[in-house]
């Protein structure tokens, strides 16, 4: 009786002093990264690039052309671009992503099936 006891005791505290890889700290983890104290070396963000802001409605079709020049289905892309354009006054540079530098209105117009209707 008095072994299993002393059996249980070893093993909590055996369970007790092992360290988990959660009970790591930030700083440790740095460390063990790059093998140095300091502090993880800065990562630089590529900012978006500017938006076409759009004056003029005619000014659209030229903006939309870019913006739709690599997408598989142009006619579809280029319609909706243009819709997106007159009412927003704005299509994001290059041909994919950067739609949050459009602001609200271009981000978040939906079509009747929740999906995004601005390329």
């Amino acid at each position: 009786m008095a072994v299993k006891v002393a059996l249980f005791l070893l093993a909590s505290f055996l369970l007790l002093s092992t360290r988990v890889s959660s009970d790591v700290s930030e700083e440790n983890l740095n460390e063990m990264a790059y093998g140095a104290v300091g502090a993880a070396p800065p990562v630089a963000v590529a900012p978006a690039p500017a938006p076409h802001k759009i004056i003029y409605t005619n000014d659209c079709i030229g903006a939309c052309d870019e913006r739709c020049s690599l997408h598989s289905r142009k006619n579809v892309c280029k319609r909706a671009c243009n819709t997106c354009c007159s009412v927003c006054k704005c299509v994001p540079a290059g041909t994919y992503g950067n739609r949050e530098t459009c602001g609200r209105c271009y981000t978040d117009w939906t079509t009747h099936g929740n999906m995004t209707k601005c390329p």
